[in-house]
């Protein structure tokens, strides 16, 4: 029986460097392949090299065969006639695929209007339909400035699979997600699987093991480890694919022990809304400098609502924030969740990082440091917002914000769009930073596990009620053979 689809020996190549590949492996109807790697490992240039996407200059050789048909031998626009109508596409950034001036349910429409010819009727009860199956019933007529980062991630797959595309490539399909939500979009996957096939970039081991079948493990470009998920992830053959195991927040055996200082913030029965929806209510703590206190809760609860009130962006319903300590203009700082969206994209990295050295007259040789530091090569700077991969753009977020030494720093989601591996370095250069300035910190994330480890408190935030708890010790899981 001929594959759904087959690549043999895929390479991508950058002038006369050869940065990813040769690649190879088989995908039949029904089944499913997950890429797994570290952040900038190549694995959204292989996707695009499939689907023939390559931005210049990059180039690609090898064959790549869609049920027997040569894709290789087609120009790239031969193959863009291919997305949506063969290949689903799910790509990294939400924020980047959605229109900013459409409603989700009319992006969503458009899909089959444009590629099956489906009337407004039969589209529209499509998209709703499977609206209501990401948990985004009642939600369709919102605009994505209007969703969270989770909400906005469930439209955007929503738009890519109302086209009924044979294969779904999904890049980094759950970056941002709590738990439930992921399980959802997982379930999603899965359910679409059966109708076609499933290619998954992730660096999410649970994801990994959750969507099963078939899977390549890739570093610095290449393929060190290819097989069965389950066989791979119980017992990993290659020493950096245990390293990305091992690498996962629950394996952690940091332990914050610093001792926050003063009193920085009072914020006292904060309530917050969404026009007639209350968030939460009657929430009250108080931040401490050098302290990390950590806010989880569901997508769309109100986590980044809450950072907007602390940095005065947003006026509650009642309570209010007090600020116990003044703070210096660059002192209250916030590191975005969607990275793309707080860079120009017409300038190069080198030129933003030197503006900011030069307004506030910073040593050259302390970004310097800091790159080193987040594995952020000197080439990076030459290349602008656009051409770099999402965790190297996210570092780069984090490197801009440590430059200024800010005495709060609101980190929303910062180590969702790297692998474990780097998010445990990146994670623990913020910590070190924040320790050495005294620096107060916010952290918001979906990853429970992490929370436990480097907070001193967390907040959970829910429909029902916001509770504050101490972090306090868990029982380690046993680490893979």
């Amino acid at each position: 029986m001929t594959p759904l689809l087959q690549v043999h020996q895929l390479s991508v190549w950058l002038e006369n460097r050869c940065v990813v590949g040769p690649v190879s492996f088989e995908l039949e109807q029904a089944e499913s392949l997950t890429i797994l790697g570290e952040t900038g490992a190549g694995k959204s240039l292989l996707l695009k090299a499939i689907i023939g996407a390559l931005p210049e200059p990059f180039t690609s050789q090898g064959e790549i065969w869609l049920s027997g048909q040569a894709l290789h031998s087609m120009s790239a626009g031969g193959r863009e006639k291919l997305w949506g109508r063969v290949f689903s596409i799910l790509p990294q950034e939400p924020s980047q695929a959605l229109d900013p001036l459409m409603s989700l349910s009319r992006q969503a429409e458009e899909v089959p209007e444009l590629l099956r010819g489906s009337d407004q009727k039969t589209s529209w009860d499509l998209c709703r339909r499977l609206f209501a199956s990401v948990g985004l019933g009642g939600h369709e007529q919102k605009y994505p400035v209007q969703l969270s980062g989770g909400m906005a991630q469930r439209g955007a797959y929503v738009c890519a699979v109302s086209g009924g595309g044979e294969i779904l490539i999904a890049d980094e399909p759950t970056k941002g997600l709590d738990d439930q939500s992921r399980e959802r979009l997982v379930d999603m996957l899965q359910q679409y699987r059966q109708q076609g096939a499933l290619l998954t970039v992730t660096h999410d081991i649970e994801v990994a093991e959750q969507l099963g079948g078939t899977m390549l493990v890739m570093h610095q470009g290449d393929v060190v480890e290819q097989g069965e998920a389950v066989s791979i992830l119980a017992q990993p053959q290659h020493r950096y694919t245990h390293q990305l195991i091992t690498a996962h927040p629950r394996h952690w055996s940091f332990r914050n022990t610093h001792q926050p200082g003063a009193v920085l913030l009072q914020v006292s029965q904060l309530k917050m809304a969404v026009g007639n929806l209350v968030l939460f209510e009657d929430l009250s703590f108080e931040l401490r400098a050098g302290e990390v206190l950590g806010i989880s809760g569901p997508s769309g609860c109100g986590k980044s609502t809450l950072c907007q009130a602390v940095l005065g962006l947003r006026e509650p319903l009642a309570g209010h924030v007090e600020y116990l300590q003044p703070l210096a203009a660059g002192q209250k700082l916030k590191l975005y969740q969607d990275p793309p969206g707080a860079f120009a994209s017409h300038v190069t990295l080198g030129t933003l990082i030197e503006d900011i050295c030069r307004q506030y007259r910073i040593d050259a040789k302390v970004p310097e440091s800091l790159m080193q530091r987040l594995h952020l090569h000197p080439k990076l700077l030459q290349q602008s917002a656009s051409q770099v991969s999402g965790g190297e753009l996210q570092r780069f977020a984090i490197l801009r914000v440590l430059l200024l030494q800010p005495k709060l720093l609101i980190a929303d989601e910062p180590t969702t769009r790297l692998d474990p591996s780097t998010a445990q370095e990146t994670l623990s250069l913020i910590l070190d930073v924040a320790r050495e300035v005294n620096c107060a910190l916010l952290l918001v994330s979906h990853e429970k596990s992490m929370l436990e480890k480097v907070c001193h408190r967390v907040i959970e935030l829910s429909p029902e009620a916001a509770t504050i708890r101490d972090t306090f010790s868990v029982t380690e899981p046993p680490l893979p053979a």
